[in-house]
């Protein structure tokens, strides 16, 4: 699920994002761990990992995949080609 960065405390390392439906949901620092980021602006695009209950477990850039998520297979016209 992608939302849009509210707010975000580096002291606390604790934030608040805006879902598509303009719900605002709050995260704590262990969403943070594993994704190597140290600063989210406001208005910034980001993944999020959710638990059962709907709490923010992880979150990165929405162009990162998130830690510890298997990586997606290509698709459309990226598809097969190779990187080098």
């Amino acid at each position: 699920m992608q939302a849009t960065v509210r707010g975000y405390d580096p002291a606390t390392r604790s934030g608040s994002v805006f879902l598509g439906d303009g719900t605002v949901v709050e995260f704590g620092p262990a969403a943070l761990a594993g994704s190597g980021l140290r600063l989210l602006r406001p208005g910034q695009r980001v993944t999020l990992g959710l638990d059962a209950g709907g709490a923010i477990v992880g979150l990165t850039l929405a162009t990162f995949p998130l830690p510890g998520a298997a990586a997606q297979p290509a698709t459309g016209s990226q598809a097969g080609r190779s990187c080098s």
